[in-house]
């Protein structure tokens, strides 16, 4: 998958089938989306194109009801190239500028001139442009004036009536801390990235040595509690992880918000300054206070094993 950076170079002389969206996550519907997208394309004789967003349209125009990030940027374009199914993607800069732009000017700019659309697809509940004045019978009917055509999709769900594949749901099942339901609308674990950050040192002193993880706060995190997962350095190589997310109530009686700690089995290296990757396989428990730091400690040894059998289990399943 190529990246453009500019707009005026996305277009091709044989033209494209293109997907337009937030795409956070890239979760399975997405795929079946994008897969309909190399279809069309490869029917055709097209290009297959997708233009995104820099940020999710809602921090621009609802900022306070903005939902939290399933992916970065470039997480999201690492997600979207390894679908293998699209010859382009352009990534937009939304802001003020843009969300005030008519709906009419915006099909005509991005998709008409910019990306030389023959096919559109997009979601049945797609809106852009000015007040989301913009949607599907917009399109059909600028398509049938300036020569392209479109095709609105209802949301996809598991095969027999499963869930709806859907960001929001996936945010829902990570806020109730369901990482294993949001695995299954994903494709894969939630993974968060961020930089280690010197802490208080206080999971050394207990014997296990933790990685403090700084996450942008516009990216969702699963609920408070404690969880099976893996961790990719530098070496990029994945390790099997306890994960600690939350505000440490058997030392702290107020946190203002929640801390992301990984303690990495079997390992024994400097991360301070590293960007990293960790992703949530299973909870484990809730966040609890103890009474006492051995109690605490104690039951850091269970997770710790709870990890390993619970990441031993996974493999034994694949």
């Amino acid at each position: 998958m190529q990246l453009v950076e500019r707009l005026e170079d996305l277009r091709s002389d044989r033209g494209a089938v293109v997907t337009i969206g937030v795409y956070d996550g890239v979760h399975l519907g997405h795929h079946a989306v994008l897969r309909l997208v190399r279809k069309l394309a490869d029917a055709s004789d097209l290009d297959a194109v997708c233009v995104t967003f820099d940020r999710h349209p809602a921090e621009v125009v609802r900022p306070e009801s903005a939902p939290k990030l399933l992916t970065t940027t470039e997480q999201k374009l690492e997600l979207l190239d390894a679908t293998g199914y699209l010859d382009r993607c352009f990534v937009l800069h939304f802001d003020e500028e843009r969300s005030r732009e008519p709906a009419e000017e915006f099909v005509r700019e991005v998709l008409v001139r910019g990306a030389a659309a023959r096919i559109v697809v997009v979601g049945a509940d797609f809106h852009f442009g000015r007040g989301r004045g913009g949607n599907v019978a917009l399109l059909e009917q600028m398509g049938a004036e300036l020569g392209f055509e479109v095709v609105g999709l209802g949301l996809q769900a598991l095969p027999g009536g499963g869930p709806i594949y859907s960001s929001t749901r996936i945010r829902e099942l990570l806020q109730a801390g369901d990482v294993v339901g949001a695995e299954e609308l994903l494709g894969r674990p939630h993974e968060v990235r961020g930089r280690v950050q010197e802490g208080d040192k206080r999971g050394r002193e207990l014997g296990f040595p933790t990685a403090n993880l700084m996450v942008p706060t516009r990216i969702c995190l699963p609920a408070d509690g404690i969880y099976a997962g893996t961790f990719v350095g530098r070496d990029t190589v994945e390790r099997a992880t306890a994960i600690s997310l939350g505000r440490r109530p058997t030392f702290y009686e107020h946190a203002e918000m929640s801390l992301l700690e990984a303690y990495v089995l079997d390992f024994d290296g400097d991360l301070y300054g590293d960007e990293v990757k960790v992703r949530f396989v299973a909870r484990l428990r809730g966040e609890e206070r103890f009474e006492t730091v051995e109690a605490l400690v104690e039951q850091m040894r269970r997770d710790v094993e709870d990890t390993r059998r619970v990441l031993g289990a996974e493999r034994d399943s694949v």
